[in-house]
């Protein structure tokens, strides 16, 4: 089955092959590559905990968070899918001839769209892939050879449609405007998406969603971390002046002149800030 669009996970898996590094050019997209995949790992993990934590004792249901259960203001609220998502969303009718679905795409330079019935409820995704085999069987009508495996063969017999419907790949894969993004982050890796159109209750289109939009909501920006680095200095350093921070693609270096004493102890607690990937000491022991 084609998906909605498809990731470049097997791209950067053949350009990572023993033998072949990634090159300077390459190592920020590694790098949030890496971090992106840490939080969904994290996510996952966290969300198995909540699962098996009312196995443990007596079942109880989770008080709605009030003033006096909200969470702590250094604890952000985890983020939703309808705070990122985009909208509206770009769609196309069931009934759309295949010229004007490839106009579309090309007009609002992306590789896939949902396509949508009367009442705006998302039946399929029709996507560049798709549109691709049907310009394929239109310039060789005969196919030579037999279809080969399942897959070839549904997409082949797919190919002769002529309108969204009869292209488009279904069921879609949809995520809800009230699901967590680190969930959504999730769906997307699970089934190699790189946007999900969003639903309602009633599987109505109400917006779209990235992965470029869930990573920036899972992964802070280097000026945030570069923030809560410099806060942890001044709580360890009479003068933070006395210590340099640069943050680029989540990468710390810390250059100037630190006490040996507190060094360790410092380096270590800025490791273990949330999305921080390294930490690069160039400090001078005092």
């Amino acid at each position: 089955m084609s998906d909605f669009e498809h990731s470049s996970a097997e791209k950067d898996a053949r350009r990572t092959t023993p033998g072949r590094p990634w090159t300077p050019q390459e190592e920020p997209r590694r790098d949030a590559l890496r971090r992106y995949l840490a939080a969904v790992a994290a996510a996952v993990s966290a969300r198995s905990t909540e699962k098996s934590e009312p196995a443990a004792g007596k079942e109880r249901a989770e008080p709605p968070a009030t003033a006096a259960h909200a969470p702590s203001a250094q604890v952000p609220a985890a983020p939703h899918v309808r705070d990122v998502m985009q909208v509206p969303a770009v769609s196309v009718p069931g009934d759309m001839p295949f010229l004007d679905v490839a106009h579309t795409l090309a007009r609002e330079q992306v590789s896939a769209v949902p396509v949508v019935d009367a009442d705006d409820h998302v039946i399929g995704v029709v996507s560049e892939s798709d549109l691709l085999a049907k310009a394929a069987v239109m310039a060789e009508p005969h196919r030579h050879g037999p279809a080969g495996r399942l897959r070839q063969h549904r997409l082949y017999e797919k190919s002769h449609g002529d309108t969204a419907s009869t292209l488009m790949t279904f069921p879609p894969v949809t995520v809800h405007p009230a699901e967590r993004v680190a969930d959504a982050a999730w769906t997307a890796a699970h089934a190699r998406l790189k946007r999900l159109p969003v639903t309602d209750h009633r599987g109505r289109l109400v917006g779209v969603v990235s992965r470029r939009d869930l990573l920036r909501a899972l992964i802070r920006d280097d000026a945030e971390i570069r923030a809560e680095v410099e806060s942890l200095v001044g709580q360890h350093l009479l003068d933070p002046r006395a210590v340099e921070v640069a943050v680029e693609s989540g990468v710390v270096t810390m250059t100037g002149r630190l006490d040996k004493t507190l060094g360790p102890e410092l380096l270590a607690s800025v490791r273990d800030i949330d999305d921080v990937v390294d930490v690069i000491d160039e400090t001078e022991a005092d």
